[in-house]
């Protein structure tokens, strides 16, 4: 029988009708097949009709992953396509429909990802510079529960790989504890917490990021103990909404992904959707605000406070002190200046993924002047406001 083209598509929605005999095969599976490699090389099978090769990819995939509960299923459609024609995916008609339902999310997620990977030459908007020592940045995405590891290039990110995540069961945008969310913004890993101090539950490890950060902070948002981290040692992946807000890999992806991260510098970027750019557009973007803030820097140094405060939005805030408090106190500290010399390095600029058109810059700061020397870490939140970049938050990283 002619298998139709609806068989690959029964793996997001439809049906298949098809019968075939399957042979095994006992070819090992090379060291650089992922399991997503695997996986599409067996749809593209399918799709193609050569069901015997299909068949012995998933058995290839199920040798190297005995866990993977998707493949076993997969697996089970194929026996059963020998005898009748399938009208859906995940042919089981006594199983559990929670679980099923969650096996063909997770198909649907990994084809899409597999049919749909990033062109080498669009980056993601957000990475627009990452401070030389930063070795890696982590850029997530929501809806298609992918996670994107990108490796900085002389200044520029490369692709590096992707994997299949779980993230929250209530969606993006966390606000409170207890919702289930996956918050959306830029954050840093914090810690490395390794898997002799741990439950089964978090697998392989797990690494907390830096939520709350400062603008979820000034916009209310509670919640904490958001991780990237594994799955129990009985599971290889969970349901692409599965979490409590955590980013979960399998243990073999989080294992790959381990060696790359560095407390307190690695960007973990979460996004509902990645925003992709071409290079130029990329170049353009980032060098736009390197001249703002660059003339921010010449203008604080020229002590004209006046054209200072400029690059400072009304809604202003540095810790405690809000716009007019700010404004007060730099007249005040500027009075007794009569000069003032400030160099920045280790500088990062990433793009807020939420709804405000906001980029998180950090760098270390030297000030000198007549009366104070001294140096910091700073952080500041950049908005655009009428077509121009203003400061909105300032203060210690």
């Amino acid at each position: 029988m002619q298998l139709r083209r609806g068989f690959s598509n029964s793996l997001i929605a439809g049906a298949l009708g098809l019968a075939s005999v399957f042979f095994l095969s006992t070819a090992p599976v090379r060291a650089d097949q992922s399991t997503d490699d695997l996986l599409g090389k067996a749809f593209e099978e399918i799709e193609s009709n050569r069901l015997d090769q299909a068949f012995n990819s998933i058995e290839a995939l199920l040798r190297a992953k005995p866990n993977f509960r998707l493949a076993y299923l997969i697996k089970g459609d194929l026996l059963l396509a020998r005898g009748h024609a399938l009208k859906t995916f995940g042919n089981a008609p006594r199983g559990p429909s929670e679980q099923l339902n969650d096996l063909r999310a997770e198909a649907r997620a990994r084809l899409h990802a597999y049919r749909d990977r990033p062109s080498r030459d669009r980056v993601p908007r957000y990475l627009m510079q990452m401070r030389e020592d930063q070795r890696y940045a982590i850029v997530v995405d929501n809806k298609r529960s992918r996670l994107y590891l990108y490796q900085n290039e002389n200044g520029r990110p490369r692709f590096v790989a992707d994997y299949y995540i779980s993230t929250g069961k209530g969606g993006g945008e966390k606000t409170r504890e207890g919702d289930e969310k996956t918050p959306v913004g830029v954050y840093h890993v914090t810690a490395s917490l390794p898997k002799n101090k741990l439950s089964d539950f978090y697998g392989s490890g797990a690494f907390p990021i830096s939520y709350p950060n400062e603008w979820d902070k000034r916009h209310g948002r509670k919640g904490h103990g958001i991780w990237l981290h594994g799955t129990p040692s009985d599971t290889y992946s969970r349901a692409p909404r599965a979490s409590n807000g955590c980013v979960v890999l399998a243990n073999a992806d989080l294992d790959a992904l381990s060696n790359k991260l560095q407390i307190g510098l690695t960007p973990v970027i979460i996004s509902e959707q990645v925003e992709w750019l071409s290079l130029d557009d990329w170049d353009a973007e980032r060098n736009a605000l390197n001249t703002e803030i660059e003339r921010w820097r010449n203008d604080w140094e020229s002590i004209d406070t006046e054209r200072y405060l400029t690059h400072y939005s009304k809604r202003f805030s540095a810790d405690r002190e809000n716009y007019s408090d700010w404004v007060r106190h730099k007249r005040h500290v500027n009075a007794g200046k009569s000069w003032i010399k400030l160099h920045l390095s280790n500088f990062s600029m990433f793009r807020n993924p939420g709804k405000d058109e906001l980029v998180v810059v950090t760098f270390d700061q030297n000030y000198r002047s007549n009366n104070l020397s001294n140096t910091m870490k700073k952080r500041q939140y950049w908005t655009k406001e009428g077509g121009k970049w203003r400061i909105v938050y300032e203060g210690a990283a």
